[in-house]
Formats: structure tokens, C-alpha cells, sequence
């Protein structure tokens, strides 16, 4: 005759791990107070700065290339053809033949193009947009930035709430905001200090990706 079948036997010929199961209170899970904390959200990546399409400097040169290069490839084929060469091919070749490197037209046309060299690299490799302050990313493929004069006014109007504060100007930059308040009662060193704390609060809150320093000038107004 078979004895009855135990459930418990089961359980008991299941594999250890090695780990002790969660406590249980009623039915519900209680997690183990010594684990881990689950990681932050990661970041949705470098906040970059936003660059300028530069367009109207790209049109420009992109047409006085295609002129230049236009113009010198059909006369190289008038040549080709029997013809003879444009005047202004003929008057460049003899005046870059007959003139010496000391020479103060061909000096100050080195300059030129060197200046209009410098000017175009300095366009390519600088951003631009510096009206743009980048925030910080969130999420990744998601981008934001605000406008330096949207964020002047919002400091502003943080500003004008402190106690003493008669008159506040509010200048942003990319690294420097700075802020010139005209205080007419309370302690010069009293109103610095809430304007401290009160703008820099609202910096924080701007969300950009590299807040800028805090400068903060107080003086009374003038008398007259």
C-alpha cells in the first residue's frame, strides 16, 4: 500500500542556489534592505553646442568657386581649341612672371588671401549660434537649448523678488551671468547675499549643461 504523497518532498529535492529566498510579509515581497540600489538613468549624452549652417558665407564662396573655376576651364579649352587665351589669363601670367615677391601689389594680395583663408577656417571649425545656451540631455537623440535673452529675464524676474531690490540688470554669457541690482534700503552685504542664493537657485534651475558663474554687483542708486 503506497503511503501518501507529501508536496513538501518536492520542494526539498529542488537545487540550492546558494542564496536565501525574500522574506515574505503576507504576499507581498519584501526586498533585501543590503542590496544594491538600482542605478540612475544614464544620461542621454554630451551636450554639445549648436552649429551655425553658415549659409550665406557657403553660398558665397561655393559661387565665386564656381565662377573662377567655370571661367578658367573654358578658356583652358578655347586653348586646347586653337584660340588664344583670355586677356586677363595672358595680363595674370605676365604680371606674376615679371613682378618680384617683395612687391607691394603682390604682398598685399598675399594677404588677402590669407585673411579670406583664416576668415572661412574660422567659420568651419567655430559653432556659432552663441545666442544658444545648450541644456542638458535627458534622453538621447532629444537636444535643447535657450536663448541667452529668454534666460537673462527669467534670472531677472528671480531677482526683483528679493527684499531691497529697486532695480536689477541682468546679463548672460556662456561661461559669466552677471547681474548689477541698485539696491535703496537694506544692507548692501544683506541683498548680495539673497541675490546669491535666489539667482543661483534659478541657474540650477535653468537646466543648462554648463551653468555659468554667478557675479552679482550691488550699489545704491544715485542721488540727483
Amino acid at each position: 500500500m503506497s503511503e501518501p504523497h507529501d508536496p513538501q518532498d518536492d520542494t526539498r529535492r529542488l537545487p540550492t542556489t546558494g542564496q536565501e529566498p525574500p522574506e515574505r510579509s503576507g504576499d507581498v515581497l519584501t526586498a533585501d534592505p543590503e542590496a544594491p540600489a538600482p542605478e540612475p538613468e544614464h544620461s542621454g549624452g554630451r551636450a554639445g553646442r549648436f552649429r551655425s549652417g553658415r549659409r550665406i558665407p557657403a553660398v558665397l564662396t561655393s559661387l565665386v568657386l564656381l565662377g573662377a573655376s567655370g571661367l578658367l576651364l573654358y578658356d583652358i579649352a578655347s586653348v586646347r581649341a586653337g584660340r588664344p587665351a583670355m586677356w586677363w589669363r595672358r595680363t595674370f601670367a605676365d604680371e606674376l612672371a615679371s613682378r618680384h615677391l617683395d612687391d607691394v601689389w603682390v604682398l598685399t594680395g598675399s594677404a588677402v588671401a590669407a585673411a579670406l583663408g583664416l576668415w572661412l577656417l574660422f567659420l568651419a571649425l567655430t559653432p556659432g549660434l552663441r545666442s544658444l545656451l545648450p541644456m542638458s540631455r535627458r534622453h538621447a537623440g532629444v537636444r535643447a537649448a535657450l536663448d541667452r535673452d529668454a534666460a537673462a529675464l527669467v534670472l531677472r524676474d528671480r531677482a526683483v523678488e528679493v527684499a531691497g531690490v529697486q532695480s536689477v540688470r541682468v546679463r548672460m554669457r556662456r561661461r559669466r551671468a552677471k547681474v548689477s541690482a541698485v539696491s535703496h534700503f537694506r544692507e548692501l552685504d544683506e541683498v548680495r547675499d539673497d541675490l546669491d542664493t535666489v539667482v543661483g537657485a534659478g541657474i540650477k534651475e535653468l537646466g543648462l549643461a554648463r551653468p555659468p558663474r554667478l557675479s552679482v554687483h550691488v550699489r545704491r542708486p544715485k542721488k540727483g
